[in-house]
């Protein structure tokens, strides 16, 4: 039996199975291929909308049995939307593996989305938005976002806003699903001591609604300039993100960056970690992120620090940035970069889930599976030189966006 397979069926779902003989258990995902990106701004929010309403109740179950179904077994159901598609899935073990299928296809295809649900649901995700308001560390990330993706519905919060969410219709849930929910779009993706075969009969068996074929409308970026954001909240720190749109999922330019993100802010050892937590003692958090999409990517520095030191905090992260363009990294800084990140990668796979969640996104980005083995060899191709080549062309820090939530007055800098 081969590890990885993939069938594509006659009506256009893929079907992509690891198999995995040595553990007990599976994960399962309905994968759509759509996600806050495909809307419009009057019914932005709708992707996350309809994740949550498909818990709701189908035609056989209320909520309640949705849940009790999969866990009186042991198992677990879960949904989370991105901005470019959205999974629901569920783990459990080997000999449950039908009954977590035919409930996930019941959710996909029979929800109720009656009225009273939807008024009820919106409250709790007006909740979720509310939360996200209330907490800065969060907020920023949808601010930078927005700020450097300004007009393009990427930069669009997946969640929405509360207009919005107050104003969904089950109408409104059936035509987007109509618009966007196509067997072209829809992955069935498992892990775990699974059998390929069996899991194409259960597709052909409960997956009995047809979603036809939907085309793909979805936009490519358009930068239209930008300013630097301010936004004054009662809090005691000031929230900053410095950063810019870089290369997306399918560009060779990605693992360069990676490393760079890496050896600037990821872990105690990062440059900046040690400059401004170690060494000056003016910020609790910091540390850098790269979040990935089809085209394009997002690269900053978050940090976290008492009003008066933010301007501190940006020049040395400033001189973090020149010496990264002026000064060759040492081949143990770079080793110590690539084993992080390809530890990160390997320890994850312990997980029958992460595994899973690999396995979809590799094949909606690249419509292959990507073997750790290629990406562990294009981490170790990275030469100190591509480093140094790399933050001179594409890391020019005076033009970074810059994004701050504080409680002052004033200008940003």
């Amino acid at each position: 039996m081969n590890r990885f397979n993939i069938t594509k069926l006659d009506n256009g779902i893929k079907v992509i199975t690891e198999h995995i003989p040595y553990v007990e258990s599976f994960s399962l995902g309905f994968w759509l291929n759509v996600g806050s990106r495909d809307e419009l701004k009057k019914n932005n929010g709708i992707s996350h909308f309809i994740e949550h309403m498909l818990f709701k109740g189908t035609k056989k179950r209320n909520a309640k049995k949705i849940a009790d179904d999969i866990e009186s077994l042991g198992g677990y159901l879960n949904a989370f939307t991105s901005k470019e598609h959205t999974c629901f899935y569920g783990r459990g073990l080997n000999k449950h593996l039908k009954k977590t299928f035919e409930v996930l296809a019941d959710m996909l295809q029979n929800p109720l989305l009656k009225s009273r649900d939807i008024k009820k649901e919106a409250s709790v995700i007006i909740d979720e938005l509310n939360d996200i308001k209330d907490s800065p560390e969060e907020l920023i990330f949808d601010e930078f976002e927005n700020n450097i993706y300004h007009k393009n519905s990427l930069g669009r919060p997946i969640i929405g806003n509360e207009k919005n969410i107050s104003s969904f219709t089950a109408e409104d849930l059936v035509k987007f699903i109509d618009e966007q929910y196509g067997f072209n779009k829809l992955f069935i993706v498992a892990s775990g001591n699974i059998n390929h075969l069996d899991i194409i009969k259960l597709t052909e068996k409960y997956i009995t609604k047809n979603f036809g074929h939907k085309k793909n409308n979805r936009r490519p970026i358009k930068f239209n300039g930008h300013e630097n954001k301010f936004l004054q909240k009662e809090i005691q720190q000031s929230h900053v993100i410095l950063g810019l749109p870089t290369y997306g999922v399918k560009d060779k330019e990605r693992i360069p960056m990676s490393l760079i993100s890496h050896i600037l802010g990821e872990g105690s050892s990062s440059r900046l970690f040690q400059s401004l937590r170690e060494r000056n003692g003016i910020a609790y958090q910091i540390n850098t992120f790269l979040n990935s999409f089809f085209d394009v990517s997002s690269f900053g520095i978050y940090y976290s620090t008492n009003d008066r030191n933010v301007n501190k905090a940006q020049h040395l992260i400033g001189k973090e940035f020149a010496k990264l363009k002026t000064k060759r990294i040492s081949d143990k800084e770079l080793k110590r970069a690539k084993e992080y990140l390809k530890g990160n990668i390997i320890l994850s796979l312990e997980s029958t889930t992460n595994r899973m969640l690999r396995i979809a996104q590799s094949m909606i980005y690249l419509n292959r599976i990507k073997s750790l083995e290629e990406t562990i060899f294009e981490i170790d191709s990275v030469t100190p030189d591509n480093i140094l080549d790399y933050a001179n062309r594409s890391l020019n820090f005076e033009k970074f966006n810059k994004v701050e939530i504080s409680s002052k007055n004033g200008i940003l800098n």
